[in-house]
């Protein structure tokens, strides 16, 4: 299902989020989750989760949002929910639903606002958290390759001081506590279920940046 933001007038849409009786072991959302991979593949994997997939666009999740209504024996995924909303206007019904909260190798606005602490933003995701919620969050970055994003989005280097000077107060303010951080080669990053973290495997000069944390 892919449902149209419009934060809260959507009769379907609030139905749809009315998760709180949902039985099962909490809700899990993926914020930019683009084809929708790792949202699908972690339902099945976890069918008392209840997963939710976020993206503006929509077109890439066609096929995974035509699949889930199949039924669980032919690859259907009833656990499963996928939204059409921007980061910047998130669904009042998802507010304090996300037991966990994943940003998993974002690109675009989203890329700047995770990795300058953009404060909007990041209030944004922790209005959708449950208290104590897991946050993760997981950046690709080739210094080379992206160049010209990197410049276009004014971004930083993503180094170690910065994420504690900077990042780790920025997300202190709005809610959120750095648990655990770190820059990683991307062959030594354990398997992501997404289209992009199997592509960026295949590049070696590219270095995992990633942030661990709850929401306080």
């Amino acid at each position: 299902m892919v449902a149209p933001s419009d934060n809260s007038t959507d009769e379907s849409l609030k139905d749809s989020l009315a998760l709180t009786d949902v039985p099962g072991e909490g809700v899990v959302i993926d914020i930019g989750t683009g084809d929708g991979r790792f949202v699908y593949q972690s339902a099945r994997q976890n069918p008392k989760k209840f997963y939710i997939g976020i993206d503006p666009n929509v077109r890439p999740l066609e096929k995974i949002s035509e699949k889930i209504y199949r039924k669980p024996s032919k690859g259907g995924a009833p656990n499963v929910l996928f939204i059409q909303a921007a980061v910047e206007d998130l669904p009042a019904e998802l507010n304090g639903v996300a037991d966990e909260l994943h940003v998993h190798f974002p690109w675009g606005s989203l890329l700047r606002a995770v990795a300058v602490g953009d404060m909007a933003v990041l209030q944004n995701l922790r209005r959708i958290c449950a208290p104590d919620a897991l946050l993760e969050v997981v950046l690709g970055l080739d210094p080379t390759r992206d160049e010209s994003e990197i410049e276009r989005l004014s971004l930083t280097t993503l180094s170690l001081d910065y994420i504690d000077h900077t990042l780790v107060p920025q997300y202190a303010a709005t809610g959120f506590e750095i648990t655990e951080r770190g820059i990683i080669d991307a062959a030594e990053w354990p398997e992501l279920n997404t289209s992009w973290a199997k592509r960026l495997h295949q590049n070696k000069a590219r270095a995992i940046t990633y942030l661990i944390g709850r929401a306080i």
